[in-house]
């Protein structure tokens, strides 16, 4: 765990795992932190990959900021980082809101982004999605882990991951419902709003680089259509679709997103 403090003096908190190789640029779901990805560090930096994780302002264990900010923010906050580290280009992996943040980046920095992986991402904020998002800031409002725990997780895990692991979302509940405070709800509430006009269907040509589009069969929040039509719009891209998994399919189906990632990598990166 290190500390880098951006241009307006706020904390960002990352690590950097890995010795030598290229970098993969970690970037989170909007409910995620840099220690979501503990399990998949050992995998990439033994495929002789570094391995940058990034807590967004007001995520994890960087800062918070009380004011109100778009998606935008953060783009910045990691070209500082980047340039901090004397990095000059990566590999984002990001998922959802994370991958939101990593199309943005590969549109004003395209020559930092050699190549990216997008995982249940949308191009454009949909009426449901906004309207699934304000009904998680309800449930924050509630200031009760444990009832945004409950009310929030049906839309992230598919039906067929709920029938399978009854046992492992009753025992994430209980380790939430403490980590899951009034000050991390409150945080969860800005980072939301920050995506709430995101929209960048029309520039989604401007991507040029090798892109892999990681779609949840199951996904209701950012469904297999709205990917292909990402997709569609981007030239040099390919879609794979995970079945039997939700939005969180990163999770769901660990073995195989890994084994897309690698495989991606493997044919976009060079690996010296």
């Amino acid at each position: 765990m290190a500390e880098f403090f951006v241009d307006d003096g706020l904390k960002i908190n990352y690590h950097l795992d890995g010795e030598a190789g290229p970098v993969i640029l970690i970037l989170n779901g909007i409910m995620m932190s840099t220690a979501s990805w503990a399990d998949f560090v050992p995998l990439y930096t033994e495929n002789n990959y570094r391995v940058l994780r990034v807590d967004f302002r007001d995520q994890g264990l960087s800062g918070s900021y009380p004011k109100d900010y778009r998606i935008e923010v953060h783009v910045e906050d990691i070209v500082e980082l980047l340039d901090y580290l004397e990095i000059a280009e990566v590999v984002p992996v990001g998922i959802s809101y994370g991958g939101m943040v990593a199309m943005l980046m590969a549109i004003e920095y395209p020559e930092m982004v050699s190549s990216m992986v997008l995982a249940n991402v949308v191009a454009r904020v949909t009426p449901y999605l906004k309207a699934a998002s304000q009904a998680w800031q309800e449930a924050a409002d509630l200031k009760d882990g444990r009832k945004f725990f409950r009310l929030a997780m049906p839309y992230i895990y598919s039906d067929h991951f709920y029938k399978h692991n009854q046992e492992f979302l009753e025992s994430r509940e209980e380790i939430l419902a403490d980590v899951l405070d009034e000050k991390w709800l409150a945080r969860f509430n800005r980072l939301a709003e920050s995506s709430f006009d995101f929209d960048i269907e029309e520039r989604l040509s401007e991507i040029e680089i090798p892109v892999l589009l990681v779609a949840g069969e199951l996904d209701i929040l950012t469904p297999l259509e709205k990917m292909k039509e990402i997709a569609s719009r981007i030239s040099d891209s390919r879609l794979l679709t995970i079945n039997d998994a939700g939005h969180a399919s990163c999770y769901e189906k660990m073995d195989e997103f890994n084994t897309a990632v690698l495989g991606h990598l493997a044919l976009t990166v060079k690996n010296n």
